[in-house]
């Protein structure tokens, strides 16, 4: 069987429209994409996850949780805020991150996804 396509006649109506609605919503794909890209990191995927079900936590805690240094974590943080994914809030010495929930719209139902979930290894 060959995955080669042979198209006998093309619609060109199906292809314009797809276009046009490609072009539409390109603003969309890319804001879309760039989250994925970003979260598609699996330090910054568990960073996500633990502050969706935690609601905020500092860079000390997210630390001992993950078992990295502080400025590793603080690292992966700082790209998130520097994508609005995330806001900061100073607490007398501490610093607290949160989701900003109203520019991670997208990434929120993958979070809500991993919890209970149990997935097989791809090898």
């Amino acid at each position: 069987m060959s995955n080669r396509c042979l198209r006998v006649l093309a619609d060109p109506v199906q292809i314009q429209t797809c276009k046009e609605t490609i072009d539409n919503i390109q603003n969309t794909i890319t804001y879309v994409s760039q989250i994925f890209n970003l979260a598609g990191n699996e330090v910054r995927l568990k960073i996500l996850f633990l502050l969706y079900k935690e609601e905020q936590m500092c860079p000390c805690d997210l630390s001992d949780v993950l078992d990295m240094t502080v400025p590793a974590v603080s690292q992966h943080l700082r790209k998130l805020k520097d994508a609005r994914m995330v806001v900061d809030k100073k607490v007398g010495q501490s610093i607290f991150y949160s989701i900003k929930t109203e520019n991670t719209e997208t990434i929120i139902p993958v979070l809500i996804a991993l919890v209970g979930k149990t997935h097989k290894v791809i090898k």
